[in-house]
Order: structure tokens, then sequence, then C-alpha cells
């Protein structure tokens, strides 16, 4: 299962988040949880470091399953656009998958 934990502060802002494990929805290379799962977050980093000016500290794992974000400066309204965009697509997967995805505010 693919988890993702999202921390926020306590003014609401998405501060960091994880995602962690693998969906298993199917065998490697025809897995669309993965897939999609991946190509959300991966999109939407690239998205943060291409519109905003955050330096996120981005922490990977070599065998792709996990992957760590956190940035020092939450307050850029884009920054939370882009992250708040990418719970939403997330969340529609789960909506449909899940067994196999699980996204939990921590």
């Amino acid at each position: 299962m693919i988890k993702v934990n999202i921390h926020e502060n306590d003014d609401g802002r998405v501060v960091s988040f994880n995602m962690s494990g693998h969906a298993d929805f199917d065998e490697y290379g025809k897995d669309i949880v993965c897939a999609g799962a991946s190509a959300v977050v991966f999109g939407n980093v690239n998205a943060i470091i291409s519109m905003t000016d955050a330096d996120p500290d981005i922490k990977l794992d070599d065998d792709g399953g996990y992957l760590q974000f956190s940035v020092e400066n939450p307050n850029d309204e884009k920054l939370q656009t882009l992250l708040e965009a990418m719970i939403i697509s997330l969340k529609t997967i789960e909506e449909e998958y899940n067994d196999y995805i699980r996204i939990e505010y921590m």
C-alpha cells in the first residue's frame, strides 16, 4: 500500500509530506495506482520547483518506494495551491483505489 502523510503547521499550511510503499495493484510496469500517484506527486514537485521561490528539501530512496518533501517557509500562496492540487488529485485516486493508497494528515 502507498501511504501519503501530510504535515500541516498550526496555520493549516502544508509544510511537508512523505509518500512511501508500493501499491501492489498489479505487476511492475502495469500498476496504474503506483503510476498515477507517482505522476501526480512528481509533477507537482516539479511544478513547485519551477513556479515558486520555494527551495524544498527532497529525499528519495533508490528503489522508488519513498519520497519526502519539506519546505521551511510554507507561506507562498502558489506553493500551497500546488500542494493542495496534488492532495486533491491523490484523494481522487484514493477514492477509487482505497485498498492500495491511503492519505493521512499528521
